[in-house]
């Protein structure tokens, strides 16, 4: 194994090789039992080939294989040892193809951590360094690497598309010479076209993925499980183009799995929700963790009757009766997205319903910030991300400045989120859309999380979690956190970080942001901003002060991989520093360094030009992955009159690249904001 993903180290292993294999699309059937605390099912996953192998193979080069201890050979052939449950429950026209699936009696041959192989020995498998990085000789064969922790796999098994009724349009201009790869380059043509289709088609591909999911099987894959990682083959596959790009894995997550947690609400009921943890979700199902691998996902959730099932998507579902008082819920998004920002939420919620009061829309005008219509302009610029239904392209959510939002909480909690969250989040989203324009996201759920949540809020596609804490008192903690949150939607979600260790790109600029929509969404005036700012300012400088002094300095940096910043392996596979190093859980430094540069930035730029090129940075990036240098080169472009003498010498004929360098250097070197810092000790002294 590669040293840099050791698992004893701290730092987070991204083990998928997106670069031989990238997930377009996840189907999710699931079942929750709150007696077993196990989310149980199967999940079908829908590739294209990567960039490395393309790239490579226009070279005329054969790679990304994997060397198989030949002594500890898996054997297709043979039944995988491990009873599966409820499986006609998930999906009762699946066919095995000769494979047959253990039943009662059968001994599970997972190990005490809960990890499953159908081969006679796991270890036989290779690092995904030594799978995935070395030239083909012909005789070995392609393993697909997917991020896995904490969780029993007891099947996987290609996807025979080529099976669903209707699906001949995919089929026509496919070109098929070799007889004995025919179905094979069949099922992935037919892939490969399901994955290209035009954004304006969404409609049609989601449904075409549904029944693709639903198709029988075509033969069980060998796969082996090890820490952090899931790594399947076929035997006689040596390249990514040739290996099946739509795969089933029947699996199940453990009851103490880090990804999600099971715990009683402030009712007492038993629940079950995503806590942000810090290895994402990989303990909830298989996938590609790295960034780069942005995907669409649909998922079918059965619950007992009494149990609301939320999730990150983009419809409100409506809950379907099924035999024996089991519910099931529908969810999809049809945003391509990094799967660490799947979120699920099963409890007995009670949505808080809007009483007849109308939320005041803020309408002050002192407090200087963009216009909506010059919003309006950039609607005609062609978006840069892959191609999705994008609101930034739909004229008639322009003037959207309230979308459509529910609250759920503990029954016991109903009363006072009626009272102090409802009537805020009308505010707090009009005054994100008055500073950022459109909203990236169609609808919101707010939920309150059980008290064991160890954050104030969190942010995901279409939900937000709040803790309980925000409610109590007036309206200022929960008003602050619901537009820290609020603002996550553009910055962390639309816009994300291609190196997740540059999480000041997100958390740096919600922080930022918070005090801009909460001041807006109080209609206050400019000397009360000012105030309330200088006043935030200070007690975020205090607490940076005694973070500094009482952490370790490699903490400290918000780009700890420097030069390397967004670097990947040739596999794809790379870590996330210090990301599992527990310390770093409670440090808000990258929140508040992020937040005293951006402050220091629109000091200098003019808070009105600042936000207005955010609000073009908005317009430029969604949808896409960015580093620190694509926000700060585009500023250097968008404001030419400023008084930093980096900007002046760029105006003076340097090129963007090194004006860039120049703004990159600083903040890469950032270890205190001092320019901020020292204003706000010099109020501090005054104030003493």
């Amino acid at each position: 194994m590669d040293p840099q993903l050791d698992p004893m180290k701290d730092d987070l292993p991204l083990m998928a090789n997106t670069s031989y294999m990238l997930v377009k699309h996840y189907v999710l059937d699931l079942d929750v039992d709150f007696k077993s605390k196990v989310i149980e099912g199967s999940i079908v996953l829908f590739f294209e080939t990567g960039s490395q192998h393309r790239k490579n193979s226009s070279t005329g080069r054969e790679c990304c294989q994997s060397e198989f201890d030949q002594s500890h050979k898996m054997r297709a052939s043979e039944p995988c040892h491990v009873p599966v449950t409820n499986v006609s429950a998930c999906s009762s026209k699946m066919e095995y193809n000769g494979f047959a699936v253990s039943g009662e009696g059968e001994e599970d041959t997972s190990d005490e951590n809960g990890n499953h192989s159908n081969s006679e020995q796991a270890s036989g498998i290779s690092s995904s360094e030594d799978c995935c990085d070395r030239e083909n000789h012909g005789n070995q064969d392609f393993v697909l690497v997917l991020d896995c922790c904490d969780l029993s796999v007891l099947k996987v098994e290609e996807v025979d598309v080529a099976a669903v009724s209707g699906i001949e349009q995919f089929t026509r201009p496919a070109k098929l010479t070799d007889v004995s790869k025919e179905l094979g380059n069949l099922r992935n043509h037919i892939v490969h076209e399901l994955v290209a289709l035009p954004a304006k088609r969404w409609e049609e591909q989601l449904c075409c993925f549904t029944h693709c999911s639903q198709a029988p099987g075509c033969g069980e894959l060998p796969f082996a499980t090890g820490p952090w990682s899931l790594e399947i083959r076929k035997p006689g596959i040596g390249t990514p183009a040739d290996f099946p790009h739509a795969i089933r894995i029947w699996y199940k997550t453990n009851p103490g799995g880090r990804s999600v947690a099971w715990t009683t609400d402030q009712s007492g009921r038993p629940c079950v929700y995503t806590m942000g943890s810090p290895i994402n979700n990989r303990a909830l199902f298989p996938c590609q963790e790295p960034p780069i691998a942005l995907s669409t996902w649909q998922a079918s959730v059965r619950a007992a009757a009494g149990f609301v099932v939320l999730m990150s998507g983009e419809n409100s579902a409506e809950p379907v009766q099924l035999p024996e008082d089991i519910l099931s819920w529908y969810y999809y998004v049809s945003m391509p997205m990094p799967a660490s920002t799947f979120t699920i939420a099963v409890g007995c919620w009670q949505e808080v319903k809007q009483q007849s009061f109308t939320a005041a829309i803020p309408t002050n005008t002192e407090f200087s910030l963009p216009s909506v219509q010059a919003d309006f302009s950039w609607h005609e610029a062609m978006c840069g991300h892959v191609g999705y239904p994008c609101r930034f392209q739909n004229p008639a959510v322009s003037w959207q400045a309230v979308i459509p939002h529910r609250v759920f909480s503990p029954c016991c909690l109903v009363e006072l989120c009626e009272e102090r969250l409802l009537p805020l989040i009308p505010q707090c989203l009009s005054a994100a859309f008055s500073t950022l324009g459109t909203h990236p996201f169609s609808r919101l759920d707010v939920l309150i999380v059980p008290s064991n949540f160890s954050s104030l809020g969190m942010a995901s596609p279409h939900i937000i979690f709040l803790s309980q804490s925000v409610l109590p008192g007036g309206s200022h903690l929960c008003g602050t956190r619901l537009c820290h949150e609020i603002g996550h939607a553009w910055f962390g979600l639309a816009i994300g970080a291609r190196d997740w260790t540059e999480e000041w790109i997100s958390e740096g600029f919600a922080t930022f942001l918070e005090d801009v929509f909460w001041a807006r969404a109080q209609q206050l005036s400019l000397e009360e901003v000012k105030g309330q700012q200088e006043l935030k300012a200070l007690l975020r400088w205090r607490r940076l002060r005694d973070e500094v002094q009482n952490s370790e300095e490699e903490l400290q940096v918000l780009r700890p991989n420097k030069e390397s910043t967004g670097e990947l392996s040739e596999s794809g596979a790379s870590v996330v520093k210090y990301g599992l190093k527990a310390e770093k859980i409670f440090m808000q430094v990258h929140y508040l360094k992020g937040y005293f540069l951006l402050r220091s930035l629109a000091r200098t730029a003019g808070e009105a030009s600042f936000l207005l090129s955010l609000r073009k940075f908005v317009r430029k990036f969604h949808g896409q992955l960015v580093l620190s240098q694509d926000f700060l080169c585009m500023l250097l472009e968008d404001i030419p009159k400023q008084k930093n003498p980096c900007w002046r010498r760029s105006r003076r004929g340097r090129s963007v690249s090194s004006s860039g360098k120049c703004a990159a250097r600083s903040q890469n070197g950032f270890r205190q904001t001092r320019g901020s810092e020292k204003a706000a000790k010099r109020k501090e002294n005054r104030m003493k």
